[in-house]
């Protein structure tokens, strides 16, 4: 059985504003078309996706679908209705047996409707998914309620909706009036259109809000992970003093086989800890040669890039060097910005914060700089 799909995305949506239409607003890494499209093709039951659009949007479209069964995008018309006949009759040299027609300004297509919707044209010649009305419906004059309208047996109509290609075409061509889906044509036929289960997440993108309704839909929810670290370094002559990226004046430097930074050294391993990815000496072992007196600001980009790879953000960051000399104030706010640029991450979400052990053991002593971390990582359950 041959199904193609109809993608509506020639609207301006008006009521959506601002200078991008709807369809081509993002989601993500992808366009609400492409969304759309993918939503069309997940069952595994459409053989094509013929998209309709504006003249101009033509390449644009092609190039946003590019990858997925679909026939070269063509022109629509003035209205919705208008665009939907250009698209039958463009099919009509080699007709599908059913076609689906969705609105390309609806991303989510749930599970299964496809597959019911197609088992309904086995005994009709269309079927479309609808939602129960719930709320209780007025109708208003002069912007006052004239009356209240019984919703028992009314429905909210979506997309796609299905149809057997022929008498679709036909109602197309013999339709006398203009109407907001397609099924209303049938039903002027006489023909019965059956209904299978909606859902309230199939929702047609029309206002700014909409938009922001159906990105948090299809965005993975994000659980906080914390992870913990700590490192020591003793001081040395002949040293440069690098703390949390920022060079500070001092006449020790810490002694390590990278430059020693161990403000990065505990932050990396507060963030591998969040990650569950072991710590800093499984990614960057001491023992290769390739990291004698590196720059740590590699190993905490890596171990940003890691958060990223794994679909999460960092919720913020806190550390705390220990140390009775140098004082750590005056470059605090510097640290915080160095922090800030490597982990990609706004300077609100850092802390830079120093404390001594009141001259009692090593640091206390001036023998060398601890440092401890904490990183709250909020990552896809």
């Amino acid at each position: 059985m041959r199904i193609i799909a109809l993608l509506l995305a020639a609207g301006r949506g008006a009521r959506f504003g601002g200078d991008t239409a709807k369809q081509f607003a993002q989601i993500g890494d992808r366009t609400v078309l492409r969304h759309a499209a993918e939503a069309l093709l997940a069952e595994g039951l459409v053989t094509a996706l013929l998209p309709v659009c504006q003249p101009s949007e033509q390449a644009q479209v092609a190039a946003l679908l590019a990858g997925l069964p679909t026939l070269a995008p063509m022109a629509g018309g003035a209205t919705r209705q208008a665009s939907v006949r250009a698209g039958l009759e463009a099919m009509s040299g080699d007709a599908p047996d059913l076609v689906l027609i969705h609105d390309a300004a609806r991303p989510i297509i749930p599970g299964g409707t496809i597959a019911r919707l197609i088992a309904e044209l086995a005994d009709h010649p269309g079927a479309i998914p609808a939602q129960p009305v719930s709320d209780t419906l007025k109708r208003a004059e002069g912007g006052v309620i004239a009356a209240t309208v019984p919703r028992e047996g009314l429905f909210r109509a979506q997309t796609p909706q299905a149809f057997r290609f022929a008498p679709l075409l036909a109602a197309h061509r013999t339709a006398a009036a203009e109407v907001t889906d397609d099924a209303a044509l049938l039903e002027l036929m006489g023909l019965v259109v059956a209904l299978v289960p909606g859902s309230e997440r199939n929702i047609k993108i029309t206002h700014p809000e909409d938009l922001a309704r159906v990105t948090s839909l299809m965005t993975p929810a994000l659980f906080p992970r914390m992870g913990t670290g700590f490192d020591v370094h003793r001081l040395v002559a002949g040293r440069p003093l690098v703390l949390c990226g920022v060079t500070v004046p001092h006449a020790l430097g810490l002694d390590g086989h990278s430059d020693a930074d161990v403000g990065l050294h505990a932050l990396c391993d507060a963030i591998y800890g969040a990650l569950a990815e072991g710590d800093i000496g499984r990614h960057f072992p001491p023992s290769e040669a390739e990291w004698k007196d590196a720059d740590s600001a590699r190993f905490l980009r890596h171990a940003a890039a890691r958060i990223a790879a794994r679909g999460g953000v960092l919720a913020n960051a806190d550390v705390t060097l220990i140390c009775e000399r140098p004082k750590i104030a005056p470059h605090a706010e510097a640290m915080r910005t160095r922090l800030a640029e490597l982990l990609g991450a706004p300077v609100s979400r850092i802390s830079v914060k120093a404390t001594t052990t009141e001259r009692l053991g090593f640091t206390g002593r001036g023998e060398g700089i601890a440092a401890q971390a904490a990183a709250v990582v909020l990552l896809p359950d």
